[in-house]
């Protein structure tokens, strides 16, 4: 499983780095996220899946290997 974040999209709600603080990082900057690797650990799979699903703005993509 891969997953980025969409940089036009995201405002920086911060919701996926709370449910998935090992797969997602913020930006000093703009708050902003992007992921912490874009190959996603199967034991951290669900919870990027959730984090997909409750962005605001969809701004979290996964594609299954």
């Amino acid at each position: 499983m891969k997953v980025w974040v969409d940089p036009e999209r995201c405002q920086g709600h911060t919701l996926c780095s709370m449910i998935a603080p090992d797969s997602f990082q913020l930006s000093d900057i703009d708050g902003t996220s992007s992921a912490v690797n874009e190959v996603v650990p199967a034991d951290q799979q669900d919870r990027v899946r959730e984090a997909a699903q409750s962005c605001p703005e969809q701004a979290i993509v996964i594609a299954d290997e």
